[in-house]
């Protein structure tokens, strides 16, 4: 598993979710990038899609960091 800072937030995922780390990094700003991160450390998950139909879901870990994993 890789490891990787997104807009501040340490986050892991595997090779085939490294585009929804793509969408997060590159195609939304950080403040819209923000409300998925919240929304998982609140709510233990949230589910997005890329530009490309690709679904994905980052969920929050007990030790601070998030996993993002395609669904």
């Amino acid at each position: 598993m890789k490891q990787i800072s997104i807009h501040g937030y340490r986050t892991k995922y595997e090779d085939d979710a490294y585009n929804g780390v793509r969408h997060l990094l590159e195609d939304l700003q950080y403040e819209e990038a923000k409300v998925f991160f919240e929304q998982a450390r609140q709510y233990r998950s949230a589910q997005f899609e890329d530009d490309f139909e690709g679904q994905y879901t980052l969920s929050y870990n007990r030790d601070g960091t998030y996993t993002l994993s395609k669904r």
